[in-house]
């Protein structure tokens, strides 16, 4: 089976989510059950939340993660595995993030590295 990034992104304001506690709260039993369907498949590799403070290394500076121009950016990430892209792209239509403006999964298909 093949591996995919599912990078969730999700709007931003200066100094955090604009998620509260309470909406994180609401979301939290359909995160899980969104999740535990593709863990009962037996497809969930990893998947955790980013915390909203990070830095960029490049060669010559050190800078805050890359937010896009409509203060979006990435929160979270889930790895998983499939035979087919389709069966990705279902779950991510499901994913509980899209419930926010702006927000958006990005599936990348994973290169693994040889093994020899």
């Amino acid at each position: 089976m093949k591996e995919y990034l599912l990078l969730f992104r999700n709007a931003s304001a200066e100094n955090g989510y604009l998620s509260t506690a309470k909406d994180m709260a609401e979301d939290m039993p359909k995160w899980q059950a969104w999740i535990g369907r593709i863990a009962m498949l037996g497809k969930l590799v990893h998947t955790a939340p980013i915390e909203y403070h990070g830095i960029v290394i490049s060669d010559s500076t050190n800078q805050n993660p890359y937010k896009e121009a409509s203060s979006v950016l990435v929160s979270g990430f889930l790895i998983c595995k499939s035979d087919q892209l389709e069966e990705v792209k279902e779950w991510s239509h499901a994913c509980p993030i899209l419930k926010y403006p702006n927000s958006s999964v990005e599936i990348r298909p994973l290169i693994p590295f040889p093994t020899n």
